[in-house]
């Protein structure tokens, strides 16, 4: 009876946190990268929020309050948190976990730090909301580094930069989000492309003008509502969305030259926006399922999105290495994208034993099986990353769906998984929404030079910085 619960849990998690790390960054509903993780959010639209308790222990134990803007995320920490107690008899939580509509639980979440009465222990903070908590005149979250520390020769220690403020992080990641390349080998193999030959961006180009000339169809997508592709070039050029003052900087040669590159693509025919904007909506899974796209570029958690929403592909497509460069390039070859960061607030009485249940619960290599097992994300803990009695377990829904190991483009790229760390900016959010609705929009929609969207969005997000 427990496996099958375990097993009927596990189909829920899985459905349910679809749209958990993704974030568009269109909009401030909905991980991309960017400004949004709220397609994850209740559907609720009481602030109250849905509370559950977990069964009390047996012994003593701490109770330890969580508030989250996705329910699944709730059952995932009481499975950990059950596992936690048992490791740990003498150190036993119990958690109440509220979940929250997206906006208003971080709005929430502001006004109680603000006042000081009303936060919870224990918090989940979207990737694109963790910079206001952390650039205000005092940081009312926990310092998580020494909790951390167990944990720090196995995990992607990049990944906790987007959570980080001077030297001190504050937050928990669930997952890398490593940035990968989704290869519908059916189509490429009748248009005679290989996809393993595709190692540059170069590469990439002449395989879709070759793709396109043989087919008619699109190669790959453009986005216009997300910067997923967008960022990971411009991490590789070594650039960034700011200037040495910190300040934004959308006129850089870097972001010029990455989206120059993208405009020459487009010119080619090969390219062209996707529906929905980019490969995470409604629209996107439908055309790519059709076989309207052979590649899309992607955090690794898309992989959730192709096994429930692309179905007509499976045992079609391949996860590969990012284009780069060039092969001799030293800079990150890929990045992380979208995320929820789990933070610890600082005035809890409980801080120090929470900030060290949630290390075990989000770091642990006992979490990491989990993460990948159930919810098909890359875990930060990479210890069972080269464990191929895990990663390629035959049962397991995501090998079954995928022409080859999800984990060998992990594998290859796990020396050099870079961040961008602008994403811990107090103008990030103002910079990506700009970004994502209306300047690339304005390239490739309505045509206006790179240049010219870009002055005239620099001179947008300006406005913001007093």
């Amino acid at each position: 009876m427990k496996k099958i619960l375990a097993l009927i849990l596990s189909m829920a998690m899985v459905l349910s946190l679809l749209t958990a790390c993704g974030s568009s960054s269109s909009s401030s509903t909905s991980d991309s990268s960017t400004t949004t993780d709220s397609s994850a959010a209740s559907d609720s639209d009481d602030d109250s929020g849905d509370s559950f308790v977990m069964d009390e222990p047996e012994g003593e134990y701490t109770d330890l309050t969580v508030w989250t803007f996705n329910e699944l995320h709730q059952e995932f920490y009481i499975d950990m948190a059950e596992k936690w107690n048992e490791e740990n008899p003498d150190k036993q939580v119990r958690l109440t976990l509220m979940n929250m509509d997206y906006d208003a639980m971080h709005n929430k979440l502001s006004i109680a730090l603000e006042s000081g009465t009303g936060a919870p222990d224990v918090v989940d903070i979207e990737i694109g909301k963790f910079p206001s908590f952390i650039n205000g005149a005092s940081i009312d979250l926990y310092d998580l580094s020494d909790a951390i520390e167990p944990y720090l020769d196995e995990i992607v220690e990049t990944r906790l930069d987007i959570y980080s403020k001077d030297g001190s992080v504050y937050g928990y990641p669930t997952h890398v989000g490593t940035t990968v390349a989704f290869y519908n080998v059916e189509l490429l193999e009748e248009a005679g492309i290989d996809y393993e030959s595709i190692e540059t961006w170069d590469d990439w180009k002449e395989a879709g003008v070759a793709y396109y000339e043989a087919t008619g169809k699109q190669f790959s997508n453009l986005e216009t509502t997300a910067q997923w592709v967008v960022n990971l070039m411009l991490v590789q050029k070594g650039g960034s969305y700011l200037d040495e003052d910190g300040n934004p900087n959308l006129t850089s040669d870097e972001l010029t030259e990455v989206l120059n590159f993208l405009v020459e693509c487009q010119d080619t025919g090969a390219f062209s926006p996707m529906p929905g904007g980019q490969p995470d909506s409604d629209e996107a899974y439908a055309s790519f399922n059709q076989g309207d796209y052979a590649c899309q570029i992607m955090p690794f958690w898309q992989t959730s999105r192709f096994t429930n929403y692309m179905t007509d592909l499976s045992g079609k497509v391949a996860i590969a290495t990012v284009p780069r460069l060039s092969t001799s390039d030293t800079t990150p070859w890929t990045i992380g994208g979208g995320g929820t960061g789990t933070a610890i607030v600082a005035s809890s009485e409980n801080a120090e034993l929470a900030a060290e249940v949630f290390a075990y619960i989000k770091l642990s290599s006992e979490a990491s099986v989990e993460i990948w097992s159930v919810l098909g994300f890359d875990p930060v803990n990479t210890a069972i990353w080269t464990d191929t009695e895990i990663t390629e377990n035959p049962d397991n829904a995501f090998v079954q769906y995928f022409v080859n190991s999800p984990f060998y483009a992990l594998n290859e790229m796990a020396d050099s998984i870079g961040a961008l760390s602008d994403q811990t900016s107090a103008y990030w959010s103002d910079i990506t929404n700009e970004i994502s609705t209306v300047t690339l929009e304005e390239i490739f929609e309505n045509g206006t030079s790179v240049e010219d969207a870009l002055e005239s969005s620099q001179d947008t997000v300006m406005t913001y910085v007093s």
